[in-house]
Order: structure tokens, then C-alpha cells, then sequence
């Protein structure tokens, strides 16, 4: 996978994902900062003109350094629910095709120190640059988990102690007042067509998000973070 930016670049580089860097010939001291880390790592970085990188990102701000990261270390659904800690938070991608919506959302993700995401092979966004660069160099450090099909996923979260709750605008009850201190699988459906039939009827509850203006939904990945952050507040214990 191909990454690009500083801070992307750089939390690629502090996950061990880096395989080998290109970097433009003008180096600027955050340039610099990675050069030393990939120094560190015994990384090979390859000097370019930057219009090689223009046409490799594809005119992506990449800021004059590009990285080919290793592949992913495969997971499974069981990986994700092990005990540890604290119990299991993951978040169910459902349909969601925009790469700057799962950027944020992987970036809200390892903000709050969940599990991992589970996202299906078709109908999902490539976690490619544009991906990478929206979440800020999460998607290096996040576990990933690909599945054939949404809906059995959650069947067999559930048969690992998860409790599966999805977000949908029509539900009755606040996200707020979901216990989110249980291993928790949260669902999320694409923005305009929202969780696909089969996949809200396998879901253990719905919960929204109470909308007080005038518009009637959010974002996904801000309604992502609205509620993995109540979450996270319901494990620390506060009020």
C-alpha cells in the first residue's frame, strides 16, 4: 500500500509498516525527522524529483515524501474479540465506499483505543492513499479485518460474546443510552442509504444519534466519533 505525507508517512514509520521511502530533493526539517527514522529502521529512501511523486500520488499532497508500506498482518473476527484489557470495541463497516470517510473514521478509531474495524472485500472503500492520508496515519497502526459478508459477521461476533449495535437514524433509542462497557460491535451503513436490511436485522440493538437543528443526520465519520467517544467516556468510568 502506498502512503503519503508527513503525518502519514511518519506513524507508518513508528508502526514498523515501511518498507522503502521516496522522498523529494527539497527536504524540509519534518522531511528530515523521517529521514532519521528510517535511518533508524535501516529503511531504503530513494531521492526523486517531486514530479515523480506528483504523478505517483496522482497530485495527492504528499508533502515530498511518499512509502510503500508492508502488507498487513492478517486478522480475524476472533482476533478482534479476544479478552484483554478492556472488553472488545470494534466498529462494522457497512457499504461505506468514500476513502475519506474511512480515513476519518480510522483515525476516530485508534483515537479511542478500539480494537479494530471489520469492513467487507466488495462495496468498500480501497485502504489506499486517499484512505491513509484522511486518517492521519492511522491506518498503520489499526487491525483490519476483511470479510465476505456483513451480516454473517455479525452472526458470529455475537456467537464470540459481542454485542452488536447499530447506528440508524430511524431508531427510539439514544446512542447514549446503550451500555457501551460489554464487548460492543458498533455498525455503521453508508451516508443516504444507511445499514442494508439484512445486515439491521442481525444487529443485537439501533440506537441514533437526537438531531436538534435542521438538518436530519451527520456525517458518518463524525457520527462514528459522536458515539465511539461516549463509548470510550462509559469505559473510564466518568459521569
Amino acid at each position: 500500500m502506498l502512503v503519503y505525507g508527513i503525518n502519514s508517512v511518519r506513524e507508518a514509520l513508528r508502526a514498523g509498516r515501511v518498507r522503502r521511502m521516496r522522498v523529494g530533493w527539497r527536504a524540509d526539517a519534518r522531511v528530515r525527522e523521517l529521514l532519521d527514522l528510517a535511518a533508524q529502521a535501516n529503511i531504503q529512501v530513494e531521492r526523486v524529483d517531486v514530479a515523480i511523486l506528483d504523478r505517483e500520488t496522482r497530485g495527492g499532497v504528499h508533502q515530498g515524501v511518499v512509502a510503500q508500506l508492508d502488507d498487513r498482518r492478517a486478522a480475524s473476527l476472533s482476533d478482534l474479540a479476544a479478552s484483554g484489557q478492556q472488553p472488545p470495541l470494534i466498529v462494522v463497516l457497512d457499504g461505506i465506499e468514500d476513502p475519506h470517510n474511512v480515513g476519518a473514521i480510522l483515525r476516530t478509531v485508534d483515537a479511542v483505543g478500539a480494537r479494530g474495524l471489520v469492513r467487507q472485500e466488495r462495496r468498500a472503500a480501497p485502504l489506499a492513499a486517499a484512505a491513509a492520508k484522511a486518517s492521519a496515519g492511522a491506518v498503520a497502526w489499526v487491525t483490519v479485518v476483511d470479510v465476505v459478508n456483513i451480516a454473517r459477521a455479525l452472526e458470529e461476533l455475537k456467537t464470540l460474546g459481542v454485542w452488536t449495535v447499530g447506528l440508524d437514524a430511524a431508531a427510539t433509542q439514544s446512542y447514549d443510552s446503550v451500555d457501551f462497557t460489554l464487548p460492543t460491535a458498533l455498525v455503521l451503513g453508508a451516508e443516504g442509504t444507511g445499514l442494508r436490511r439484512l445486515v439491521r436485522e442481525r444487529c443485537d440493538v439501533l440506537a441514533s444519534i437526537p438531531m436538534l437543528g435542521h438538518v436530519d443526520s451527520l456525517n458518518v465519520s463524525v457520527a462514528a466519533g459522536v458515539v465511539l467517544f461516549e463509548a470510550a467516556r462509559q469505559r473510564r468510568g466518568t459521569t
